[in-house]
């Protein structure tokens, strides 16, 4: 296979690869993991692993939820920004092998959806606030370290992987994160896996910092720059895109097309993880958010909801009862067939 084939080349249509993604259309986003236990949405890696102890994996349960909500493909975050994995790593101890539960969540997920005939998409975060060398060798080897762990994450031992949302870029510019070589190593390894980075989208000056909100998808403009790339579609988590959504794209004088995906929590503000005051937080109104997904759909973009675990290792009743209630709006429930 060429290094041609597998890159982001310019172009004003998207590719076969975009396409297949673009048709995947609805997803579930599920967030789980160390947080879950701390109670928090963000973490420093000093949460005990042994904290992380679901009674179960439902990763069916989680699949076939999916599935009769009429979504495609499933985005599991397999790694945050504590570091913490959700699958057996030989590269930290801080993962789910050393937990009170090691069941290889993205092992049980992938058998899941393949099951219910789903797709399977992994979160994982570049920024790593657990590993020491991630401040002390960032390049000699923290680059290395993440490079491997995506190597286990897409050699084929858990199937085909049709997507990675990559998290955290906004501590390094992108040079400093060599986002070239990493779109290199998992298109060699999964050739039609879409990646996205969050903040896709902005002035490409190389700071580590946040871009201001004309950055965001309702402000998006034909042609705006893209700050990390290559991507083969944008990310910028809990903001709606816009009716007229923009597809084309430039870097370094070149034009690229790029879909959008969106993201929305199942609660209202950025609820990512299952907290103990999560199911206190109000739902988005199920007609709200078929309505926004009317729009996603309507532009050729994706959505994703998120529906996040709880420490019993299964989904909120309450978010199921929801977003049962969008797919029907939409026309999308289905059921499964034992048989």
């Amino acid at each position: 296979m060429s290094n041609e084939f597998i890159k982001q080349v310019p172009s004003l249509k998207p590719n076969a690869a975009q396409m297949e993604h673009i048709k995947r259309k609805f997803g579930m986003f599920i967030h789980f993991g160390v947080n879950t236990f701390g109670n928090t949405e963000w973490s420093d890696g000093m949460i005990d692993a042994r904290s992380y102890q679901p009674t179960t994996i439902d990763a069916e349960n989680w699949a076939r939820t999916a599935y009769e909500a009429g979504m495609n493909f499933i985005v599991l975050v397999t790694k945050h920004h504590d570091g913490f994995c959700l699958w057996n790593t030989e590269y930290t101890d801080y993962c789910v092998k050393n937990s009170g539960n090691k069941t290889d969540v993205v092992d049980a997920l992938s058998k899941a959806c393949k099951k219910y005939g789903l797709k399977l998409g992994l979160y994982y975060s570049l920024w790593d606030r657990k590993i020491p060398c991630y401040k002390d060798n960032f390049n000699g080897e923290y680059l290395p370290y993440m490079w491997n762990q995506l190597r286990e994450l897409m050699d084929g031992r858990y199937g085909e992987i049709c997507e990675l949302w990559l998290d955290g870029p906004w501590d390094k510019s992108r040079r400093e994160w060599k986002l070239d070589i990493l779109y290199d190593l998992v298109k060699q390894l999964q050739p039609m896996c879409q990646i996205g980075v969050n903040h896709t989208v902005g002035d490409d000056t190389g700071l580590a910092e946040f871009p201001e909100a004309r950055w965001k998808p309702e402000n998006y403009q034909e042609n705006d720059p893209l700050r990390m790339f290559p991507s083969d579609f944008r990310l910028w988590d809990g903001c709606m895109s816009k009716k007229d959504d923009p597809k084309i794209y430039t870097f370094q004088n070149n034009k690229y097309y790029l879909p959008c995906e969106i993201t929305f929590c199942s609660r209202r503000g950025f609820n990512w993880f299952y907290s103990n005051i999560y199911e206190t937080v109000p739902l988005v109104d199920a007609e709200v958010m078929a309505e926004r997904a009317k729009i996603v759909f309507g532009s050729d973009n994706i959505l994703v909801i998120n529906l996040p675990v709880n420490t019993e290792g299964t989904l909120v009743p309450s978010d199921v009862e929801n977003l049962n209630k969008v797919s029907d709006l939409l026309g999308m429930r289905r059921k499964w067939n034992e048989e």
